[in-house]
């Protein structure tokens, strides 16, 4: 027997989105409520990445590894750069480490609007889980190199100190820069498809004025408050030191970096917001 349905609970309920009017807000509370969806974006952009490959996550390794290598021979070995007493090897991959994490991550983000482009235009959710989806999924790359990282230092007979303790800290303040430069460069993108043409060009200048093959001691003082308006000098900089020690310059480096990384955050998740009313028709 079919049970009787009132009028009530036939009626077709609609729900109208439309774009928000008035100050902006983050609507953080929002994005935690999708905090499922991030979880699969990621989980996406991981197995997309790495489906049909022979070396699977492996290719995590290739990339920062390579680096090292041609470092080691151009800058270790024919332009002898100090590498603060440690093997110079070590020295550049623990900072092409740290600086692979944030590059990557600034250019998945950069470019996930427009990749994203069939979901965005068909279902409604914060936009902004896209661009913080592209960011962390390097952070499984990130684990993977990490390990090869901890196999060379037991090979230098290296081992951590207390600084370690820090180094979550330091990871935190590159997920900021990665943050912050991929909503800015996302959101510009979905209007502009520019930026995936120049984005190799600048993540190669961005590289060498960061301290990844030479270490932040040889700017000279007077100049590093400016040198560390590149965020990215506090993060590689902080890495280093919190995995194999030296000497970290706190005021003159780690702390403009820090500011600068989180202005960048805040005005670029602040910029996407204001964007995001128009991403789905001009993307």
């Amino acid at each position: 027997m079919i049970p009787a349905v009132s009028i009530e609970d036939a009626r077709v309920r609609s729900v109208e989105i439309a774009p928000s009017k008035g100050r902006l807000s983050l609507k953080l509370r929002d994005f935690w409520e999708y905090r499922e969806l991030l979880f699969f974006l990621v989980w996406r952009d991981v197995k997309v990445r790495y489906k049909q490959t022979a070396l699977g996550m492996a290719w995590a390794i290739v990339q920062p590894l390579t680096a090292t290598l041609i470092f080691s021979l151009v800058f270790g070995r024919l332009a002898r750069l100090p590498s603060e007493g440690m093997p110079y090897v070590l020295f550049s991959y623990t900072g092409m480490l740290a600086w692979s994490f944030v590059a990557t991550g600034v250019a998945r983000a950069a470019t996930s609007l427009v990749s994203s482009a069939n979901l965005i235009t068909k279902v409604y959710f914060p936009r902004l889980l896209v661009p913080t989806a592209g960011a962390l999924a390097g952070v499984p790359d990130f684990a993977v190199s990490f390990v090869l990282l901890l196999g060379m230092m037991g090979f230098y007979r290296v081992s951590p100190t207390a600084n370690i303790l820090a180094l979550p800290l330091f990871g935190a303040l590159g997920l900021t820069v990665t943050l912050g430069f991929g909503f800015w460069l996302s959101a510009i993108n979905a209007r502009y498809r520019d930026v995936g043409h120049i984005m190799p060009f600048l993540i190669q200048m961005w590289l060498y004025a960061s301290p990844v093959a030479y270490s932040a001691d040889l700017v000279p003082e007077r100049w590093r408050v400016l040198y560390s308006l590149n965020p990215m000098a506090g993060v590689v900089a902080g890495f280093r030191w919190a995995i194999l020690g030296g000497t970290l310059h706190l005021r003159s480096v780690v702390v403009p970096s820090i500011v600068v990384a989180v202005a960048i955050l805040v005005s670029g998740a602040l910029y996407f917001r204001w964007k995001e009313r128009t991403i789905a028709d001009v993307i």
